[in-house]
């Protein structure tokens, strides 16, 4: 089975839907037009060979990569050709840090 996700107008993720094997190369014009869900719609894999990662909702479409990311999660953090959000400064090793974006600084947490 093949999977596709609709963007809206956004490039946000809406939903996945699944497509039957004899209906991939046609996914988009299969959902849209032969099943009346209109909308765009792209394909994704679990295994990450389309579009580097399988697309859920709420995740974000760029066109310019042709991958689907997670959302921005600081305004300050850049997207790189993989689709990972990076800081602008490198996190320190370990588990216990948090990004804080007022200062541009990560800040551990007491451990537990």
């Amino acid at each position: 089975m093949a999977h596709f996700a609709q963007i809206n107008g956004q490039n946000i993720v809406v939903r996945v839907l699944r497509v039957p094997d004899q209906e991939e190369a046609r996914g988009e014009a299969f959902l849209r037009d032969d099943l009346g869900l209109g909308g765009r719609w792209l394909q994704t894999s679990y295994s990450g060979s389309v579009r580097a990662r399988f697309a859920g909702p709420g995740m974000v479409y760029s066109g310019e990569l042709d991958l689907f990311h997670e959302p921005q999660p600081y305004p300050s953090w850049t997207l790189d050709a993989v689709g990972d959000w990076q800081p602008p400064v490198p996190r320190p090793e370990g588990e216990n840090w948090t990004w804080d974006e007022d200062t541009q600084t990560w800040v551990e947490e007491p451990a537990e």
